[in-house]
C-alpha cells in the first residue's frame, strides 16, 4: 500500500487528473467554506484489518484564507506550523494519513472561523438568511453537495433567531444535515478572565457550541421544522451526558410535566446526530451510544487538529459490537447523507 501511494504522487497533475476521473482510490468529500460537497476522487479501499471509515469533520484552508482565517489552537510554533501545512495539503499528507487509518472518504470544511468571520460575506452567507437558503439550494441541487457546516454565531446572531427561519425552512425542504461547528465567541464572559487556557478547544468552544445547540432546542426551532438534522462534533459537545438533567430542570422551570415527545432529551435524540471528532475515549463513546442510540453516532477525526492514527485505533479497539462499529464508522453517515 505504501509503494502504490508513492507511485500515485510521482506526478501531481497527472495524479489529480486520475483522481478526478474516478480512477484513483478514494472518494473525498471536499468542502467550500462551511459546505460539504461531493467530489469523486476514486474508488473505495479498505485497509487490511480495519473497518471502512467515513470521517465527517476534517479541515482545510487555502493560501488566501490562511493569511487571516485560521484559528490557532496551540501556543507551540512547531505544532502550529505542522497544522498549517496539513491544512493546506490535499494530495500527500492527507491521503497518506487516511490510508493508514483506513479512511475511505473525508468530508472537508474550511477550518474555523473561515470567511464567516467577515462582517459582510460568507460562502453560506449567514448574514442574510434568504441568501444563505438560496446558496444552499444551489449547492445541493446544482453541485451535488450533501449538507453544510456553519461555524457558530454570525455577527453575534445565533441560529435560533427569527431571522433564520427562511434558512431553516429551506434546509428542511432540501433534507440535508447542518453541521454545527465551533466558531469564535461573540464575547468573552468574565468566567474566562485571567484563564486563557480555558479558551478555544479546551473548554470555551464546547460551552459555545453546546449552548448554541440548546438554543435551537429550547427556542422551538425543531417544533417549527421537525425534520431538521443537526450534526454536533466532539462527542456531542457534552449534551448526551446531560439529557436527564435537561428534562428535569426544564419541567421544573415550567412547573408542569411535558409529554415524552416534547422533552428536551426526545428532541435531541430525534434531531441531532453526533461525531466522535476530537474525543478518542471509549467510555464517552459507550455513554453517547447509550444516550442517543447506535444510529446517531458517527466517526470523525478532526484532522489535522487530532491524530488520524489515534482516532482510527480508538474506534477499532472500542468495546462495541462489529455491527455497531460498522454503523459508527460509515453506515450512519451513508444513511444520513445518502452517499
Amino acid at each position: 500500500m505504501e509503494s502504490s501511494e508513492n507511485e500515485g504522487h510521482s506526478g501531481t497533475e497527472a495524479a489529480a487528473r486520475r483522481r478526478l476521473a474516478g480512477l484513483d482510490r478514494r472518494d473525498l468529500m471536499k468542502g467550500s467554506v462551511g459546505i460539504a460537497a461531493t467530489q469523486v476522487l476514486g474508488a473505495e479501499v479498505k485497509a487490511a484489518g480495519t473497518t471502512r471509515k467515513i470521517a465527517l469533520e476534517e479541515h482545510f484552508t487555502t493560501p488566501a484564507l490562511a493569511k487571516r482565517y485560521v484559528a490557532r489552537p496551540t501556543r507551540s510554533d512547531t505544532l502550529f506550523a505542522d497544522i498549517e501545512r496539513r491544512l493546506a495539503d490535499f494530495d500527500q499528507l492527507r491521503l497518506e494519513t487516511m490510508d493508514k487509518g483506513g479512511i475511505d472518504l473525508a468530508v472537508l470544511s474550511v477550518t474555523t472561523p473561515g470567511v464567516q468571520a467577515e462582517a459582510d460575506f460568507a460562502h453560506l452567507p449567514m448574514q442574510d438568511a434568504n441568501a444563505a437558503a438560496a446558496e444552499l439550494q444551489r449547492a445541493v441541487k446544482e453541485l451535488g453537495f450533501k449538507g453544510a457546516l456553519i461555524n457558530g454565531q454570525t455577527n453575534g446572531y445565533y441560529l435560533d433567531a427569527d431571522m433564520y427561519l427562511p434558512f431553516w425552512e429551506r434546509v428542511q425542504d432540501l433534507g440535508v444535515p447542518i453541521y454545527l461547528h465551533p466558531g469564535e465567541l461573540v464575547d468573552h464572559p468574565a468566567m474566562f478572565a485571567g484563564r486563557p487556557e480555558l479558551n478555544g478547544a479546551v473548554w470555551a468552544w464546547t460551552v459555545e457550541t453546546g449552548s448554541h445547540a440548546l438554543r435551537l432546542v429550547f427556542g422551538g426551532t425543531f417544533t417549527r421544522f421537525p425534520k431538521l438534522k443537526i450534526i454536533l462534533g466532539h462527542m456531542g459537545e457534552t449534551l448526551p451526558f446531560l439529557l436527564w438533567r435537561f428534562d428535569s430542570r426544564w419541567q421544573c422551570e415550567l412547573g408542569e410535566d411535558l409529554p415524552p415527545e416534547m422533552l428536551p432529551s426526545a428532541i435531541i435524540k430525534r434531531n441531532f446526530v453526533i461525531t466522535t471528532s476530537g474525543v478518542c475515549d471509549a467510555r464517552a463513546l459507550a455513554e453517547a451510544i447509550a444516550a442517543l442510540g447506535e444510529d446517531n453516532v458517527m466517526f470523525s477525526v478532526d484532522y489535522p487538529y487530532e491524530d488520524t492514527q489515534t482516532a482510527a485505533a480508538f474506534i477499532e479497539s472500542a468495546p462495541i459490537s462489529e455491527v455497531v462499529r460498522a454503523k459508527v464508522c460509515y453506515g450512519n453517515a451513508v444513511q444520513l447523507m445518502g452517499l
